[in-house]
């Protein structure tokens, strides 16, 4: 019953059309024999996307392994059994046991979701590990999913993302009113304050969108993956800094029945292996997008583009109205957890100061090394 109510009409935005009963019988059933279990894990991510796709894979092949087969994950792409942003409604109703996106994703229905995947000019990625597993974040999040029969976990981390892809410049927050742009989340909600148009849509529906013009730019990622879907070969304008996701947290979720179920060690083995996924993409994109940026400009001309000063603040005061709206209006466990992600992004603002960003500015002053080239 708590499951019904709480997914009250979740199917409707991005799945139109689709009812419940037809989404069941899309969905092949889970085997089990001989003490051998098969899950499914459907995925907000095109086939092969790199580094988003690659990480759901990675984390389904390593449960599979660390089980010693007992536990084997099947991996769905976005699309392949649900539409790419629909994997909350899907692990809630049963349908599938497993599901691997941003928790970004669901604020239509839980506006308190963005706060475990980024929120504008919120935490950077180590101070939102810090919350999340030394400052109550993770124990709010079991809180917040659990009506909907869901144990989430962390399984990754983009990093600091980039503005975007425009097509035409914004120079200032005028060049924003009325322009149709692609963003999710609390970020979108700001841009909407100022004057643009907002749609959602998923990494596949990007290229087409911004190559027809239906939209007028679009925020992904970063260079890894921004590089994948080919958006330079529409626009070559391209922004910077990300203020809507500074370090934006990945989610796999777990049907929280089907969990429990499962013998101790086997409920380690996913909890672990979700924890080393949550590293290593981490790594991967801190690995990837050096190389990835570099191409982007080299080889295909993309123009890095920074936001002005007065566009970022204009950012900030429109990112800290919808932060207040959400606290304002936020239930019980809304303002929990609003309230504690603030009261942890200013105590470790301070610290990231004097650490994090007083060495970068350090490094920045150009001490002269060596180049790492060999003879």
């Amino acid at each position: 019953m708590r499951r019904r109510r709480f997914l009250s009409g979740a199917l409707s935005a991005g799945t139109a059309g689709v009812g419940a009963a037809a989404l069941a019988g899309s969905f092949p059933k889970p085997s089990l024999a001989q003490d051998r279990i098969e899950w499914r894990m459907v995925t907000a991510w095109p086939k092969g996307l790199p580094g988003l796709g690659s990480s759901a894979e990675r984390l389904a092949e390593r449960i599979g392994r660390l089980s010693a087969g007992r536990l084997t994950i099947k991996v769905f792409a976005g699309g392949e059994l649900i539409s790419p942003l629909q994997g909350f409604a899907a692990v809630s109703q049963g349908m599938a046991e497993m599901a691997h996106d941003f928790s970004l994703y669901h604020i239509g229905e839980m506006p308190a979701a963005a706060f475990f995947s980024a929120v504008p000019f919120g935490l950077t990625p180590s101070e939102f590990n810090g919350w999340m597993n030394f400052a109550g974040g993770q124990e709010l999040w079991d809180e917040l999913y659990d009506p909907a029969g869901i144990k989430p976990f962390l399984a990754g981390n983009t990093g600091v993302q980039m503005g975007g892809w425009f097509l035409k410049e914004i120079n200032s927050t005028e060049d924003l009113k009325g322009r149709r742009i692609s963003i999710p989340g609390y970020g979108g909600e700001a841009l909407k304050k100022l004057g643009a148009e907002i749609v959602t849509l998923s990494s596949g529906e990007l290229f087409g969108s911004l190559q027809e013009g239906s939209i007028d730019g679009a925020e992904w990622i970063g260079p890894y993956n921004d590089l994948s879907l080919g958006l330079y070969k529409i626009t070559k304008l391209y922004y910077w800094p990300g203020f809507q996701e500074p370090g934006t947290g990945l989610e796999c979720m777990v049907d929280k029945g089907k969990f429990s179920a499962l013998p101790d060690d086997l409920q380690q083995i996913v909890a672990a292996a979700c924890m080393a996924e949550n590293d290593l993409t981490a790594a991967e994109y801190s690995g990837r997008s050096p190389g990835a940026l570099a191409t982007l400009v080299n080889e295909y001309g993309v123009e890095l583009k920074k936001f002005s000063r007065d566009v970022l603040v204009a950012f900030g005061n429109a990112s800290s109205e919808v932060i207040a709206q959400v606290l304002e209006d936020g239930d019980d466990i809304t303002k929990r957890i609003v309230g504690s992600y603030l009261r942890h992004r200013k105590t470790a603002l301070p610290w990231s100061r004097v650490s994090e960003r007083g060495f970068l500015a350090a490094r920045d002053l150009g001490f002269d090394f060596p180049d790492g080239s060999t003879s």
